[in-house]
């Protein structure tokens, strides 16, 4: 099974989860979004497979979405996403798919759900804090 990850390497829920795929034995493709940008459909799409609207995968923090007014609840979910296409960043991360479904892994070990192999030990995230997977 091969997993693909929307990936962000500066963000370290990003690199916790993309550590506990390769952890687990699952292939995976890296798609470093900040560089390749999005699609509307790639979005539409990976918002749909993730019960997600633009404005529930809207990144507010350490991101331009305050200053473009994104925030405002009356903002429509169209602009929201057409902010999204002009602004990689202001989508949140990282979206995982794997044929177990899509998901935005916030926590990290969200991911767990999509993996054939969720149980591959004790995971250290990060901060220290540590996930048990179950046995190996």
């Amino acid at each position: 099974m091969t997993a693909v990850i929307h990936h962000n390497p500066q963000c370290g829920t990003s690199r916790n989860t993309l550590k506990m795929i390769e952890a687990s034995g699952e292939d995976v493709s890296i798609i470093e979004y900040l560089k390749t940008g999005w699609t509307r459909p790639q979005l539409l799409a990976l918002f749909a497979g993730a019960s997600l609207t633009p404005r529930t995968a809207l990144r507010a923090r350490k991101s331009p979405a305050e200053d473009l007014g994104l925030t405002d609840p009356s903002v429509p979910d169209d602009t929201i996403l057409e902010a999204m296409l002009a602004h990689p960043i202001l989508v949140n991360r990282p979206i995982v798919v794997t044929p177990k479904g899509i998901r935005l892994c916030r926590p990290s070990e969200t991911v767990l759900e999509l993996l054939a192999n969720p149980h591959f030990g004790v995971f250290t995230k990060e901060d220290g804090e540590q996930i048990d997977t179950g046995r190996a």
